[in-house]
């Protein structure tokens, strides 16, 4: 019995230890972290970000994409960033492969570098030029919180386990969103961000061509949306891109929930919110939603959380001097 209360009290200690590591890790996160030693950080980032974007808006949803990828995997060290001279890094594993927008994270980081030299981490400019992209569409503003280190690994197995799958079912998006300590309100407020961008019509062509393996289309999509996605998708295309919120998706809004609502949502991830009751509930009420709309709020919260994902501060990781490999 003594053997026993001797256990369960050390089993205590260690989940008390482990907890105070982890609030002590995200206690490290804050806005203004650079305010002393490069009080220009933000500004040097807007300033590259609106040169970019002037030229190349589309950038916008790839380079708010590239965040959530980093997040997902090891959470947000920037090892999405790292080249591999065998291509067994993140950015070489299937999921990643159509992600856009290294090289404004390069000039963003020579920028930096140039004004403070290895302070601001690769991790940290991924984080605020999601908020950056984010309001240059018209979408909300939110404080970024900073003081993330990069990490020095990047494998090229991780994304296929952790990064949400787009024909991923609920259950499959509430268990890996669970896994990074998300919740369901996150999942139906960060799948928002599928407002703005594009996508490769093979991330969807099979809800038009081939649902079950059958030469079938997937039920749950819009019969006159697969007629009209079918004329800019061929079967088996590879190449072309797609607007996700056609018309609208270079700019910030609710309509991604109109969309969804409307059963006309391009990837089978995004029509699976409407199988739960609350992230269904969610789709809903944003859909109909004006002037009044929580989603803009919730927005900037969930990005906030997401970005506090196993994050490395304090001596662990690194500052590095070019994103893409350690130093």
């Amino acid at each position: 019995m003594d053997s026993l209360k001797l256990s369960s009290g050390l089993i205590f200690i260690q989940l008390v230890l482990l907890a105070f590591v982890f609030n002590s890790a995200n206690a490290q996160l804050k806005v203004g972290f650079y305010k002393d030693t490069c009080p220009q950080a933000e500004a040097i980032v807007k300033g590259v970000m609106d040169q970019v974007l002037k030229v190349a808006p589309s950038l916008s949803g790839p380079l708010l994409r590239l965040h959530f990828h980093d997040c997902f995997v090891r959470g947000c060290d920037a090892s999405i960033l790292l080249n591999s001279s065998t291509g067994q890094a993140e950015k070489d594993s299937p999921p990643n492969l159509s992600l856009r927008g290294y090289q404004v994270i390069d000039r963003v980081k020579a920028a930096l570098e140039k004004k403070c030299p290895g302070v601001v981490s690769c991790a940290d400019i991924l984080a605020i030029v999601a908020r950056d992209v984010t309001v240059a569409t018209l979408g909300p503003s939110w404080r970024v919180e900073t003081g993330r280190r990069d990490g020095r690994v990047s494998n090229f197995s991780e994304p296929l386990t952790n990064l949400p799958p787009f024909f991923a079912n609920i259950s499959q998006l509430l268990t890996q969103f669970r896994s990074k300590n998300l919740s369901k309100k996150d999942l139906v407020v960060l799948s928002g961000a599928h407002t703005i961008g594009t996508s490769h019509c093979s991330s969807f062509d099979s809800r038009l061509y081939n649902f079950t393996g059958k030469g079938d289309t997937d039920p749950t999509l819009d019969s006159e949306y697969i007629t009209r996605l079918k004329k800019i998708c061929k079967a088996g295309d590879q190449i072309t891109l797609v607007e996700m919120d056609p018309g609208g998706a270079r700019t910030f809004d609710n309509s991604y929930y109109k969309l969804v609502a409307n059963r006309r949502a391009l990837f089978q991830s995004d029509a699976a919110l409407l199988d739960n009751n609350y992230t269904k509930a969610y789709v809903k009420l944003q859909s109909v939603a004006s002037g009044g709309s929580t989603f803009f709020k919730d927005f900037g919260v969930s990005m906030r959380k997401m970005g506090r994902v196993e994050v490395l501060t304090g001596k662990a990781g690194e500052i590095r001097k070019v994103c893409s490999k350690v130093n």
